[in-house]
């Protein structure tokens, strides 16, 4: 057990400890006095823990974790912490219960992300298959489903001809764009590994797309998708805008409650945003070239 102000120098000296793994979770959830932490993907959370955290280590042994339990007892910072136990992990089937833990998930009742292991629900008309990787984007997280939902709410071809996803990740909303009728897809992403996975998920899915670096991004786009976060969203507003067709459909997501004013106004000189789903905090904002 940690106060707040000590989960990052013990997390610190476990990894030093040759911890496999360290994680910080809140000593008081599933009680009345559980507190959320909030914070963007990709950025560093705001304060390094709760104000009573419970630090995880793993250890390969017992041995080796009784011995970082026996020297960080020893350590005058860790005089208000506690060492609640040392305890064997039981060896399981660590695939089959990562598996377990990524059900079919659901867009609109004809529309679901459909892991590769489960079968596609009865109720499933368009579905796309796609594996939690190391690419962001696997559907679980409000932003891609309110971008998904946005695609389904036009219908069958209701994206336009020709769909721009910036900032791809595994692909899943240029894929959903093909479910949907488009035609002429660019998935671009500054990460290789990103376009990489978007590659091989469009494959794996049965659609056509060009997964490229961002540079490949040329023209004007019917619709053009950028599931980001509000920082960057601000610096590409000229960018993005530049690649709407007139009459055509910039969506933005990524953005918390909060930012809304602050997206309105950095692509004011350009086009006029509105809110146009919520989920969980994020907003989906959308705009007219």
């Amino acid at each position: 057990m940690v106060p707040e102000e000590r989960v990052e120098i013990v997390g610190e000296a476990l990894d030093e400890l040759d911890a496999l793994s360290v994680s910080v979770e809140d000593a008081d959830a599933q009680t009345e006095a559980e507190q959320a932490l909030f914070g963007e993907p990709g950025m560093p959370p705001p304060r390094e823990g709760w104000q009573r955290s419970r630090v995880v280590a793993l250890f390969d042994a017992e041995a080796p974790a009784r011995h970082a339990a026996a020297v960080l007892a020893a350590q005058d910072f860790f005089a208000d912490c506690q060492v609640i136990g040392v305890a064997e992990l039981q060896d399981q089937d660590w695939v089959r219960l990562t598996q377990s833990q990524f059900a079919p998930v659901e867009i609109t009742p004809s529309f679901w992300i459909v892991p590769t292991w489960h079968e596609p629900p009865a109720q499933a008309e368009r579905i796309i298959r796609l594996d939690p990787g190391l690419a962001f984007g696997t559907g679980t997280h409000p932003t891609t489903r309110m971008c998904l939902r946005w695609i389904a709410r036009q219908g069958e071809g209701g994206a336009g001809r020709r769909v721009l996803d910036y900032g791809c990740g595994s692909g899943i909303l240029a894929i959903g764009a093909a479910k949907f009728g488009a035609q002429e897809i660019d998935a671009v992403d500054i990460d290789p590994a990103a376009v990489e996975s978007t590659r091989l998920n469009a494959e794996a899915n049965g659609v056509r797309l060009r997964a490229a670096l961002p540079d490949a991004a040329q023209g004007r786009y019917d619709t053009v998708l950028a599931n980001i976060l509000a920082t960057p969203l601000k610096v590409l507003a000229p960018l993005l805008c530049a690649h709407v067709a007139e009459g055509g459909s910039l969506v933005l997501a990524g953005i918390l409650e909060r930012q809304a004013d602050e997206l309105k106004a950095a692509y004011a000189p350009h086009l006029a945003l509105e809110v146009a789903d919520a989920e969980d905090g994020w907003i989906l904002m959308t705009g007219r070239g």
